[in-house]
């Protein structure tokens, strides 16, 4: 692939500012500055460097954010900062959009891509694919809570009964929810549905893939091909 076409596919610019980048000498290949924009190169074994930083070819992007409060998942926000606003530019230059949505007040597993059918795949409810939630409630949780929440809730708009796929206590007033699906505020919505009510609210995983304990709210990473597998695999009981 020629050098200017892969900025351009990595989201460094257009055709234009790919080559006028390459020939001003700011890019080098792994590890050797080159200004040649028609130079080819083999892109999967590729390292880009602009500007002294690193940038691995990527030809999909696939990105795991540790979302913070007061952030909304759009790229035109109402009232608060949008998490696009926490990723580089090149990677919003592809077109990488949120993995289904956490509201402003929620925190945690965030993942982003500019791959459609990975989107379809994590968010379709046909696929099973979990996510976990850490749900801190207004008012102690019960057994007769945790059963409903078992067995299924029943929510406005919603034809039958929505059950989680596992549900735990972990203290007094907090709970551990593993859902199938991934509809607007469910998990406020069902716990709303057994007469208590979400004061905090945190994605700790997707799939078997759990949040990394290392990575601080508003940063983000890369997912590597062992991540995707453990994102994508399913839950026993969601395809049952």
């Amino acid at each position: 692939m020629k050098l200017y076409r892969v900025l351009q596919s990595q989201g460094f610019g257009s055709r234009k500012v790919s080559v006028a980048r390459i020939r001003a000498g700011e890019v080098a290949v792994n590890g050797a500055v080159c200004d040649d924009p028609e130079a080819e190169f083999d892109p999967a074994a590729l390292e880009l460097a602009l500007d002294g930083v690193s940038w691995p070819y990527r030809e999909k992007a696939y990105v795991l954010m540790h979302k913070p409060a007061g952030y909304e998942c759009s790229h035109h926000p109402s009232h608060h900062p949008s998490v696009f606003s926490l990723l580089p530019p090149h990677l919003l230059q592809r077109g990488v959009q949120c993995v289904g949505r956490l509201d402003q007040d929620t925190t945690g597993l965030l993942l982003f891509t500019d791959d459609g059918q990975f989107i379809h795949r994590m968010i379709s409810p046909k696929k099973g694919v979990a996510k976990v939630y850490r749900a801190v409630c207004a008012d102690p949780v019960t057994d007769a809570m945790l059963e409903a929440l078992r067995k299924g809730v029943q929510l406005n708009d919603e034809p039958a009964p929505i059950a989680a796929l596992a549900c735990e206590p972990l203290d007094v007033r907090t709970l551990r929810l593993t859902l199938a699906e991934g509809k607007y505020h469910q998990v406020r919505r069902m716990i709303g549905a057994t007469g208590n009510r979400v004061e905090a609210l945190h994605r700790e995983a997707v799939g078997h893939y759990a949040l990394p304990a290392d990575l601080a709210p508003g940063s983000w990473r890369w997912l590597e091909a062992d991540d995707l597998k453990q994102l994508e695999q399913p839950w026993p009981s969601a395809m049952s």
